[in-house]
């Protein structure tokens, strides 16, 4: 088996173990489309015709996808098309969203805890879930700059 065709195949597992997680099928093809290819970047065409998908399902796609960070429509000289690569940075970039979710779900538990009071079952519970998730959003973001220096220093 040639070196594209692996590069395919691990392509469509990943989409496979992302759609499993909740990601959109067309989307997650889509998006490891791009992170697979041997290519700079693609047009929605070819990514058309590598995945056997219509044109607007690759449009849908590239519509999740670069809100998200992944992807990004970059310039091709010479071409009137729109062309798309996966994003430099792009899963410091997802996981730094995280700190949203974060966020809303400390102030989530905190909104139970003023209508359940600081005592009871369901206190306990949700000054688990406020903790928790308020320790994850202090780490998440200096985890995620330290990561991104020590990436900058060994890949400049």
């Amino acid at each position: 088996m040639d070196t594209e065709q692996r590069l395919r195949d691990a392509a469509e597992k990943l989409a496979l173990t992302l759609s499993q997680g909740g990601m959109q099928k067309t989307t997650a093809r889509v998006m490891t489309a791009l992170l697979y290819t041997e290519q700079e970047s693609m047009t929605a065409a070819d990514l058309r015709d590598q995945l056997a998908i219509s044109s607007g399902a690759v449009s849908a796609a590239v519509k999740q996808l670069i809100p998200l960070g992944l992807i990004e429509r970059v310039p091709a000289p010479g071409s009137r098309r729109d062309h798309y690569r996966f994003r430099r940075g792009a899963w410091a970039s997802l996981m730094s969203q995280q700190n949203a979710i974060l966020q809303v779900m400390v102030a989530a538990a905190e909104e139970g805890l003023d209508a359940a009071g600081d005592e009871g079952a369901t206190a306990r519970r949700l000054h688990e879930m406020k903790d928790f998730y308020a320790y994850m959003a202090e780490q998440l973001v200096p985890l995620i700059d330290t990561w991104r220096e020590k990436y900058a220093a060994q890949h400049g």
